[in-house]
C-alpha cells in the first residue's frame, strides 16, 4: 500500500512518543523516505506536521516543536465557513481587503479569513470572519490577531524610519509602545 506524506509523518512521530520534536529531523526522514519510495522529494512536509496539529494529532510545545502523546490523542473539528457564510462576508466587507482595502475590481484575490483561528479555538461564525487579500492573509499566516498587528506595526515603524516620516514613526512607537506595557506578544522582537 503507497505511503503518502502524512503517513511518513506519523510514522515518525509514532516512533518518537513523548518527545519534543523540532520541525527538521522530521522533514529530513520523511523526505529520506519518500525518495527512496517515489524517486523524488515530497512537498510542504511542514505544512502537514502543522495540519496534524491542527487536526489533534500532535501537541504544539513551541514555535516549530511538536509533540505526540498517544494518551492526549484527540480530533478535532476544524470548522470552514459555508459557502453562504463566505457570501455573507465578502458583502459585509464589501469585497476588499480589510487591511489594505484592495479587492476584486483591483484583481486581487481574495480570501475570507478566521480573525481568531481555527488552531486557536475560532468558530466558523459570520463574526469571526474578514476579508483578506492573498498577501495579507499569507503574512497572517497562523498568528494571532495581536501577532500579526504588533508584525505589521513594526514592518511600518521600520518603513517610517527609512522614508524619515516623523508623524508616523511617532504613531508606529505610540502603538508597539501599548503592545510592551501590557507584554503582549514579547516574543515578537521590536527593535526601536
Amino acid at each position: 500500500m503507497p505511503k503518502s506524506i502524512n503517513d511518513l509523518i506519523v510514522e515518525y512521530f509514532e516512533n518518537h512518543p513523548n518527545e519534543d520534536v523540532e520541525h527538521a529531523p522530521v522533514v529530513d526522514w520523511v523526505e529520506e523516505q519518500y525518495l527512496k519510495l517515489y524517486n523524488k522529494k515530497p512537498r510542504d512536509t511542514w505544512r502537514g506536521i502543522r495540519k496534524l496539529h491542527q487536526d489533534g494529532f500532535l501537541i504544539k510545545v513551541k514555535k516549530g516543536i511538536y509533540k505526540y502523546d498517544p494518551n492526549q490523542v484527540e480530533k478535532k473539528e476544524l470548522e470552514d465557513f459555508t459557502e453562504k457564510q463566505k457570501k455573507q462576508i465578502l458583502e459585509r466587507d464589501d469585497y476588499k481587503c480589510v487591511v489594505c482595502g484592495k479587492g476584486l475590481k483591483d484583481g486581487i484575490e481574495l480570501h475570507v479569513d478566521h480573525i481568531k483561528s481555527k488552531d486557536y479555538g475560532g468558530e466558523a461564525i459570520i463574526e469571526n470572519g474578514q476579508i483578506l487579500c492573498a498577501q495579507h492573509n499569507f503574512i497572517k499566516k497562523n498568528l494571532k490577531q495581536t501577532e500579526t498587528g504588533k508584525k505589521m506595526f513594526i514592518r511600518l515603524y521600520e518603513l517610517a524610519k527609512k522614508e524619515n516620516n516623523q508623524e508616523l514613526i511617532k504613531f508606529c512607537m505610540e502603538v508597539l509602545e501599548v503592545y510592551e506595557k501590557n507584554n503582549i506578544n514579547g516574543h515578537i522582537e521590536w527593535k526601536k
